[in-house]
């Protein structure tokens, strides 16, 4: 048939979106900008404005970690049961194509198994995107799930910091460069990790 490269194109597909997000979720902290010529203790005060580098909090935040081994559990499974259907469909056109090739068949029966496979085709093609949204339905939960835990751990951090704004810098804006006192990443990644470890420890 003539759609076996279609069938090739959409496995294809799917494993760069696959590819793409597991590069996404797992990208090294090495890639984030640096925003301070050196790190420094942060002595920022009451009333500053202070920001955090969320690029390095999802990186090294052990609950991103836990969810992003999740998640990339989940697509690798997907990505393996859409490449063995798209296989076994593969398989089923090369064999039809020999066949008529072959002369192995009447055409009325290559018709009928023609149409079968033109089906079938339909059907994987429509589960491959299925599949597809269902990658970046997980990515948007994990994603979503973090920026929760971020946002509340950082409302009640503030009640004891006072901060007067804390910013989220990520790839380099909104802060471009700034006072290395005023970044406040290695206090709450510390603080964050230390909770959420607390928190899994009483859930076991």
């Amino acid at each position: 048939m003539k759609n076996t490269p279609l069938i090739l194109s959409i496995i294809s597909l799917v494993a760069a979106i696959v590819l793409g997000i597991l590069h996404f979720t797992g990208k090294s902290c090495d890639d984030a900008p640096i925003v301070a010529a050196e790190s420094a203790d942060s002595t920022a005060a009451k009333g500053d404005i202070v920001y955090i580098d969320l690029d390095r909090i999802l990186n090294e935040y052990d609950m991103a970690n836990d969810l992003r081994s999740v998640v990339e559990t989940k697509v690798q499974n997907i990505q393996a049961e859409v490449n063995r259907r798209g296989k076994k469909l593969e398989k089923e056109v090369t064999e039809f194509q020999n066949k008529i090739e072959k002369g192995l068949m009447t055409r009325s029966v290559a018709e009928v198994q023609g149409q079968k496979l033109q089906q079938q085709e339909q059907e994987f093609n429509n589960y491959a995107a299925q599949k597809q949204q269902e990658i970046q339905e997980e990515q948007i939960v994990m994603m979503n799930q973090l920026g929760d835990a971020i946002k509340t751990f950082l409302d009640r951090y503030n009640e004891e910091k006072q901060y007067a704004m804390i910013l989220t810098n990520q790839g380099g804006a909104p802060v471009i460069t700034a006072d290395a006192t005023l970044d406040i990443t290695d206090d709450v990644l510390a603080r964050l990790n230390e909770e959420y470890i607390a928190n899994k420890n009483n859930k076991e």
